[in-house]
């Protein structure tokens, strides 16, 4: 076998032609293929689906092929390497940490701060809502330093799914690969339905659903058809489509602006600050605090977005730490301050929870500052989007790479650099939600998804750490699951105390030294990998403690987010045993004769 390399006399990009036969790596002389070509044998390529004698063959041996996937890893070399064939044209390496830093800023400030805050501070945590916001971010920061481990070591467009696809194994990486594609649907829904919402509000602040169409005979949460939504995600999401260095471009722009438009707010609301706004200052207890940051929470999401920006960025070792760690600490900063601002400013009994800053401007008599916390807010929802777009599309890219979907979505485009099938496809589907559903019924599946890969995401990084196939002994292999579930259960025995409302101190105690000892256990045994770059502190603890923490915001969602995830599961399920399972048995038991050298840099 030959190993192809990039030719180092042209620019030209690589064409990666998928060839089931025969898979070659073409260059620039060969006849370019249409980008915009579309057949059976683009969709499913794979031996199984070649015709129904094949297909019906494939389900016959689905439990062997099932105990394949189950047990299966993915390597770091194929991620990094041989997946991106099924891509024909390569992604643009155009960013850089500044690019990085405030992609970040504007996917995660978005309306969330606006919206919750007064939310949260009238109704549970008073002026300590700024504590909650220090806990949020300190469990959001846990997640950032995962995440970032992990892009720096496989710098590829998939994000959590690859990582968990070489950590934890092919049926694992698929279910968060379902989870993944539903939180960007019902994500971008959601973002799309709240800017028509505060949009109209900022019209008619009466009746925020005037521009929304009513349909009486469709049920409750489906009944209200937002037309406005769904512009709104075609020109964001066709904005990302277009390329990704003007996307950030455009955000950085936008952000810098908002940037500035916060430091007025965080110093107007320190100026007009009173003492005696901030007294009592836990008016519910601690009980209000932790039930204000499992709420808060969310305005820190969209992160994990930025993370598979990591085949596009430039100097990844160096780029993706500043980019999502600095970044993330800010915005801790920004939020904490931000919300000490608000109660300074206003006796939290007076908020007004539906427009928290917005009123308590027109208090301290300011009425011209609202129009600035409104565009603010419009601002921060419209980079969401752009940025949520990337994502969604490179998660789509490299889950269509490794066939659990169709491959025809994995394609690049020459002369964008960007995944437009991929992107369309998370367009469409988000189009089609945000038409129809509500807010409410959008928000517990989102937050259930969400905090389900961050808790998968420590997971796999105690793995990689510690689990090194070949590697660890039988002993170490064995007191390291006992420590890994020791650690789960005692998280999970904390949440169901918390949320069984359960308040002595006993029983938190006992599982706090149970969790203690686990992750003891982990930390004497010997790390058979360290980072090559740049690694989470701490470890096993700051993970760990990652696993705990989202755990216990998982125990906070209500009975209805559980049914509906396990609703959404058993579709996942469905479609993997019917199709996801055969697709990725044949490509990973190609003939080695007929695949080319692959060899990782």
């Amino acid at each position: 076998m030959t190993q192809i390399q990039p030719s180092t006399e042209t620019n030209q990009p690589l064409l990666y032609h998928h060839n089931n036969s025969n898979p070659t790596m073409d260059v620039q002389d060969s006849p370019r293929k249409s980008y915009w070509r579309c057949s059976k044998q683009e969709f499913f390529p794979e031996p199984s689906f070649k015709d129904l004698s094949s297909y019906r063959t494939a389900l016959s041996q689905i439990c062997p092929r099932l105990k394949d996937r189950l047990l299966s890893r993915s390597t770091e070399t194929h991620e990094l390497v041989t997946l991106r064939r099924e891509s024909e044209n390569p992604m643009k390496k155009c960013l850089t940490w500044w690019d990085l830093m405030w992609m970040s800023f504007g996917s995660v400030v978005g309306s969330g701060i606006f919206v919750i805050t007064g939310q949260e501070a009238r109704e549970n945590a008073g002026p300590a809502i700024v504590l909650s916001y220090a806990l949020s971010g300190f469990s959001a920061l846990l997640s950032v330093f995962c995440y970032t481990e992990f892009a720096v070591e496989i710098p590829v467009a998939g994000g959590s799914f690859s990582y968990l696809r070489v950590e934890l194994g092919d049926f694992i990486a698929y279910l968060a690969a379902g989870n993944i594609l539903l939180e960007a649907v019902i994500g971008a829904a959601g973002l799309g339905r709240s800017w028509s919402s505060y949009f109209a509000s900022m019209i008619n602040t009466k009746n925020p659903d005037f521009m929304r169409i009513k349909i009486a005979s469709f049920a409750d949460g489906f009944n209200l058809l937002d037309p406005l939504a769904v512009v709104v995600l075609l020109v964001a999401n066709s904005i990302a489509m277009s390329g990704t260095k003007r996307t950030s471009f455009l955000n950085w722009i936008a952000s810098i602006a908002t940037a500035f438009i916060i430091v007025f707010i965080i110093v107007v609301g320190l100026i007009h600050l009173k003492s005696s706004n901030l007294v009592p200052y836990f008016p519910n207890g601690a009980e209000g605090v932790f039930k204000s940051a499992a709420v808060v929470y969310w305005a820190y999401t969209g992160f994990d977005m930025v993370a598979t920006m990591a085949e596009e960025t430039k100097n990844p070792s160096r780029d993706i730490p500043i980019g999502l760690v600095g970044s993330m600490s800010i915005i801790t900063v920004v939020y904490c301050l931000m919300a000490l601002a608000l109660t300074g400013m206003v006796k939290y009994t007076e908020i007004d929870p539906n427009a928290a800053f917005s009123v308590a401007f027109a208090q301290i008599g300011m009425k011209w500052a609202t129009y600035l916390v409104s565009i603010c807010a419009l601002k921060g929802m419209t980079t969401s989007l752009m940025v949520g777009s990337l994502g969604q599309g490179r998660y789509t890219t490299q889950i269509a790479r490794s066939h659990m979907i169709p491959p025809w979505f994995a394609r690049v485009h020459p002369k964008t650099g960007t995944p437009i099938y991929a992107t369309l496809l998370t367009t469409i589907l988000s189009a089609i939600v945000a038409f129809f559903t509500s807010l409410d019924v959008l928000s517990s599946v989102f937050s259930f998804s969400t905090l389900l890969i961050f808790m998968l995401l420590a997971v796999a990084l105690l793995v990689r750490r510690y689990y090194v196939k070949d590697v660890i002994s039988k002993n170490d292999s064995v007191t390291f699951f006992v420590c890994l579930f020791t650690i789960a259960g005692s998280s999970i025995g904390v949440a169901a105390l918390w949320n069984s409302g359960v308040r002595g101190w006993i029983g938190y105690v006992v599982a706090s030294v149970i969790w203690c000892s686990g992750t003891l256990g982990i930390s004497l045994l010997h790390k058979n990998r360290v980072p090559k770059a740049w690694g989470v502190p701490l470890v096993p603890w700051l993970p760990s403690l990652s696993i705990a923490m989202n755990v216990f915001l998982l125990g906070s969602l209500g009975h209805v987010a559980f049914l509906r995830f396990i609703i959404c599961s058993a579709v996942m399920i469905l479609y993997y045993l019917v199709v996801g399972v055969h697709a990725t048995y044949d490509v990973a038991h190609q003939d080695p004769k007929e695949t080319e050298a692959e060899v990782g840099r």
